[in-house]
């Protein structure tokens, strides 16, 4: 620890020290031996203090002009593509995950930023008839207050993103709490907005325990939205915490996302997207493909197919550009996954390749698993239903378009679907029919983007959407004004016969 490089907490525009004075190591998940740094361990005073200054600055924030604080984002979003290099090198080494793929996390945050910058020139309300004579009616949108972040470790520069700037231009300010295996992406970002005159107390950071931070910061009353990512389990509790005072919640949980393979489909096409999507990120995102139905006409080939591909990939520190493949995210993840695939074994899915922890000088100090492919797996069994949020890809089959569409419904959750198939209709109706609140048609389960809205249905959310100008309504509420310049009272619905 004392060795590490040591990063603070961000309360009312400074860097300080924890007042519980303890720190605790983030180390690399591809390398136990490498130390990213030394974190504040946080404690609820620390909260109280972050949650009071965002309380205080609100007061100013939520007026200044919109537009202004458009020129700060998009002045922060600059920030972060000129550091967009070293940004994603950090990201690697706290998270695991291929440069490639946190360079593309880097580059949502920036175009989130950039995105929500234009919105300081928009946040459009609307102007409609009256009912009367002489009155005019509009809407516009009003800041809520002090927003609470709650974040994961899987896309730990993106997600934060998506929650900090449509709140920022609304007009909140924020206190945000990082997943504890990833502080130093949230550090960065935050770093960004001091870096370009954010005003103190607008963002706040506090880094430590979910378990020891998470009451603090839902149940402190001057917190008026908490905006959580993670487990569905957490998220429901979360909600039922929120209920009680009436606080905005958006919630984005969990995900057991499903690639539709027809018999007419391009086969080389959807092998590729099934390679991307089930092992992107190891298979630790919440729209990975961890589901895969194929039509009995072509399954053994897709199969096939598929297993060659996933034989070849190259599994190791994401920080060498040749690596397709990084790690687990911690020992407990990597746990994880290995206790699901023996579950896999033992309910009777067909092991096609994968199923161990690598080991070897290039593994021992990482948590390493096979990308793992099952086959003959049925609709009872748990690694079906249940989300792994590892590299571990389920293989069924269907007889029909009707049964597909069955079968991708099959789940508690809704986030992502996907269909490959040359025919329109049949890509119009599961369109329609797959019960998701994102799909795509001949690409992956993965691959959103900033300007649409993000989110699931069933128990993967709570209704709420992030990213484009859904998310707007997350961060504001409405107001409809009356203008009534009749000079005498006039009664709405009553003195229409005028």
């Amino acid at each position: 620890m004392a060795s590490a490089k040591e990063y603070k907490n961000f309360i009312n525009g400074c860097w300080v020290d924890s007042k519980s004075g303890d720190k605790y190591e983030n180390r690399n998940p591809a390398n136990n031996d490498d130390v990213v740094g030394a974190f504040q361990k946080s404690n609820a005073a620390d909260v109280e203090e972050a949650v009071n200054a965002a309380s205080e600055a609100f007061k100013k924030w939520r007026l200044v002009p919109a537009p202004h604080r458009g020129e700060i984002l998009f002045n922060i979003a600059n920030r972060l593509l000129k550091n967009k290099e070293n940004f994603s090198s950090d990201m690697t080494r706290e998270m695991g995950k291929i440069l490639k793929e946190t360079r593309g996390d880097t580059q949502e945050a920036i175009d989130m930023t950039f995105y929500m910058a234009g919105e300081g020139r928009r946040l459009f309300g609307v102007t409609t008839t009256s009912e009367l004579k002489n009155k005019f009616n509009m809407t516009v949108r009003q800041p809520v207050g002090v927003c609470s972040f709650i974040t994961p470790w899987n896309f730990p520069m993106a997600i934060p993103s998506w929650k900090m700037m449509p709140a920022l231009i609304c007009g909140n300010t924020v206190v945000i709490k990082p997943a504890t295996d990833t502080p130093l992406s949230v550090v960065n970002l935050i770093n960004a907005c001091h870096e370009e005159g954010i005003p103190p107390g607008v963002v706040n950071l506090v880094t430590g325990s979910g378990s020891k931070l998470g009451d603090p910061l839902i149940n402190n009353s001057a917190v008026k939205i908490v905006s959580f990512t993670g487990s569905t389990e957490i998220g429901r509790k979360v909600s039922e915490a929120c209920a009680s005072s009436f606080k905005h919640t958006c919630l984005e949980m969990g995900g057991k996302n499903i690639e539709i393979v027809m018999d007419d489909a391009d086969l080389d096409l959807a092998v590729e997207g099934a390679l991307w999507g089930a092992f992107g990120t190891s298979g630790q995102r919440c729209t990975a493909t961890s589901r895969l139905i194929c039509h009995e006409d072509v399954a053994d080939k897709f199969s096939s197919m598929i297993v060659e591909r996933v034989n070849k990939l190259k599994v190791g520190n994401g920080l060498d550009e040749k690596i397709e493949m990084g790690p687990m995210i911690n020992q407990g993840q990597l746990d994880t996954v290995l206790k699901y695939i023996e579950i896999g074994k033992k309910e009777g899915a067909k092991l096609l390749c994968g199923g161990e922890r690598l080991s070897g000088k290039d593994y021992d100090k990482g948590n390493f698993v096979q990308p793992t492919v099952f086959a003959n797996v049925t609709r009872n069994m748990r690694i079906w239903k249940e989300e792994i949020f590892g590299p571990v890809l389920s293989i069924g089959t269907f007889s029909n378009f009707d049964e597909a569409v069955e079968l991708a419904n099959d789940t508690i959750y809704g986030l992502s679907a996907s269909i490959y198939t040359r025919d329109i209709n049949k890509a119009y109706t599961a369109m329609r029919d797959v019960n998701t609140g994102i799909f795509y048609v001949n690409a992956p389960t993965i691959g959103a983007e900033t300007h649409l809205p993000f989110g699931g249905t069933k128990e993967t959310g709570n209704g709420h959407r992030e990213a484009g100008t859904a998310a707007l309504d997350v961060f504001s509420e409405w107001k409809s004004v009356y203008v009534d310049f009749s000079g005498k009272l006039q009664r709405a619905q009553i003195d229409t016969e005028n």
